[in-house]
Order: C-alpha cells, then structure tokens, then sequence
C-alpha cells in the first residue's frame, strides 16, 4: 500500500502542518507583523527581561500543545507560529540590544543556523518536504527550521532598515520582490518545490516585519508612528478572523477517507 495514491494522500492528512494555500500565506504574514509589533511593545513597555520571560513560557506552552496533538489543528498550529514570531524575535533583539551583535553579523549566523538545521534534516530524513511532517522527529527539524527563519528574517529587516539606511517601507519592497520570486520561478521555471517553499517561508518574516515596523514606528525613524498597541491588536483581529475560518471550513487539510487515514495511520505508527 505504501506509495500507492491512497496512501500519500492519507500521509498527507496525516501530517501535523496545513497544506500551503493562499491562506497559509496570508495568516503566515500577519502573525509575523504581529510577532513584530507584538515583541516591540512587551520589550520596551515593560521589563525586557520580563517579557523575554514570558515570550519563552508562551512559547514552551504553545511547543507542547503543538506535540501533544495527534494531527493538524489549526488553533494549536497556528498559535505556535505566533508565538515563535514574538519570541523569535525577542531573541534577535536582544542579541542585538542587549548583547551589542551587529545586525550584519546575528543576520550571517541565523542565516548558518538555518542551513544547518536543514542540511542536518535533510540527512537524517532524507527530504525537507512539509508534506511529511507526521513524526516527532521531522516535527521537531521543522519547528527549528520554523524558529531560525524567523530570528534570521527580523536580524535581515533590521539590517537592511537600519544598518543599511533603506528605511522600512524600501525594506518592505525589497522583501516583497524577493518574496514573490520563488512562486514565479516556481510556476514559470520549474523550480523545485521544497526549495521554492523555503526561501518564501524565509522572506516572509522580513518583509512584514519590515512593513509593520514602517507602520507603528514613529516618524523619527522613518515610520508612520501609528504605535504597537494599535497595530498589535489590528493584526491579532485579522489573524483570529482567518484562523477560524480555515478551522470551520478545513480548506487547509487534505480531503481524505475516514476509513483510509485511520489503516494508514496505523501503517505510520508501525512504520516510526
């Protein structure tokens, strides 16, 4: 039965990740933005050490949910993201802030971490495919994977904003043409899926960091100074609007056979 088309698509529905829609995209970039913005208030409206604190105690929280969950459940998922977005990004700005890393240099060194991490996964398991994401062992690589992309994009933003002086908005632009090559290459020049995948997955952080920085940082700094708070909560609305949609209407998840996933399942299990 294995490799058979039943079987993939049970494997699939199986998988502890959603299937890549437009949707995944659009709910991917607002909890980034709001990972931004979100981090930003915590870090300089209370004590930073404080909210580090509890950027770490959501994120263990979210980290066991996420594991304990036999399947893809998009609440569970996607409150992983967010919170991985606030303290992925906490741990950029404070190896910045706190510890004085040069934005060129915490940028080369998450950008090494995530080439390891997926050279490392793709040796141990043979494939970086999300499609395959339905044991602890290839969840784990892939929430590393997850939670360097996002320390990497933030160090990225911030690089080209601040180090380089492009500002927020240009920043945004140019991550946005990069965000948006993959998908052309892919569906224009065949260019491999996993690979594609990866560097949107990448290039996401940066360009709504960049975006939600340009909107909630004051004029001073190149931005529209519209405050944290504001832009915080705007982004959780939306990002709690999409999440329950995807949730009732299950358009993220692979259509599948009770009957089948349950015999696969059971294949899996034996199999890892």
């Amino acid at each position: 039965m294995s490799g058979t088309p039943q079987f993939e698509t049970a494997r699939r529905a199986l998988s502890k990740v959603p299937e890549i829609t437009i949707y995944f995209w659009i709910i991917k970039i607002l909890t980034t933005a709001m990972g931004e913005a979100t981090s930003d208030f915590l870090v300089f409206h209370i004590n930073p050490y404080a909210a580090v604190i509890m950027g770490a105690l959501g994120f263990a929280v979210a980290v066991v949910l996420q594991f304990r969950v036999k399947r893809y459940i998009a609440w569970v998922y996607w409150l992983l993201v967010v919170m991985v977005s606030i303290f992925g990004t906490m741990v950029a700005d404070v190896a910045h802030v706190v510890l004085g890393v040069p934005y060129y240099l915490s940028t080369s060194v998450f950008a090494a971490a995530v080439i390891v991490i997926l050279m490392l996964w793709y040796r141990v398991e043979q494939t970086l495919s999300i499609h395959s994401i339905y044991t602890m062992r290839r969840e784990m690589f892939y929430w590393s994977t997850v939670l360097a992309t996002f320390a990497l994009g933030t160090a990225a933003g911030d690089l080209t904003a601040a180090t380089l002086h492009l500002g927020y908005l240009i920043s945004g632009i140019v991550f946005a043409i990069l965000f948006v090559i993959p998908g052309v290459g892919y569906w224009l020049l065949g260019f491999n899926d996993i690979f594609a995948f990866w560097f949107a997955y990448i290039m996401t952080r940066p360009l709504r960091a960049s975006f939600a920085d340009w909107f909630d940082k004051p004029r001073s700094m190149s931005g529209l100074g519209y405050g944290t708070p504001i832009v915080s909560i705007i982004l959780t609305f939306f990002i709690v609007v999409f999440v329950a949609y995807v949730a009732i209407t299950r358009i993220d998840v692979e259509p599948r056979s009770a009957k089948t996933a349950t015999a696969i399942s059971e294949q899996l299990e034996g199999e890892t």
